[in-house]
């Protein structure tokens, strides 16, 4: 199985080794998996991060004149052929590189190394300010400084249930699953 990031990923290689990647950037969401975002560095390619959703993605991409983004829900943007998200489009064109390369999906998808992640959904009553719940700041102020630069939260509310989303990644597992 081949998650969204990877997808993107190997999209994003793609696209820049065909010098089709405008501005050699890609836009992702603050969702997306630090591992894509450190192997795309690595590779010449920048990122742009926008808020969740693919409308702040596509949003981004038109402000900064960029081509391609997309979500690690799945949500692929080509934009240069299309304005919304497309996996009829984004299945071609990573046929195109598997046959054109001649590898399996499953070559083209070892582009990163996936940082351990925990998404956690809490139903909540009512949607508080998070400075408000008592003792959420400095929870989210030990998890910072464990983590470091190695690792992230993103604490905020769903758009449309009432829910608290919770996403901890970082490159050791172990305080992952500690912090969750």
């Amino acid at each position: 199985r081949v998650n969204g990031d990877r997808l993107l990923c190997l999209a994003a290689i793609g696209l820049h080794e065909e010098g089709q990647l405008a501005g050699d950037t890609v836009v992702v969401t603050s969702m997306t998996n630090l591992g894509l975002i450190d192997s795309l560095k690595e590779r010449g390619i920048s990122v742009e991060v926008t808020g969740v959703g693919d409308r702040q993605v596509i949003e981004r991409m038109r402000q900064g004149g960029f081509q391609f983004g997309g979500e690690n829900s799945g949500h692929i943007i080509f934009g240069s052929h299309s304005t919304t998200g497309d996996g009829i489009l984004a299945a071609l064109k990573i046929l195109c590189w598997m046959k054109t390369k001649n590898v399996s999906l499953a070559s083209l998808a070892d582009c990163m190394r996936e940082y351990p992640q925990r998404l956690i959904s809490i139903t909540v009553p009512e949607k508080r300010p998070l400075e408000d719940i008592p003792g959420m700041a400095a929870l989210i102020a030990q998890c910072e400084e464990t983590f470091g630069d190695q690792g992230r939260n993103v604490i905020r509310y769903s758009g449309t249930e009432n829910k608290l989303r919770v996403l901890l990644e970082c490159s050791d597992g172990t305080l992952v699953e500690d912090f969750a």
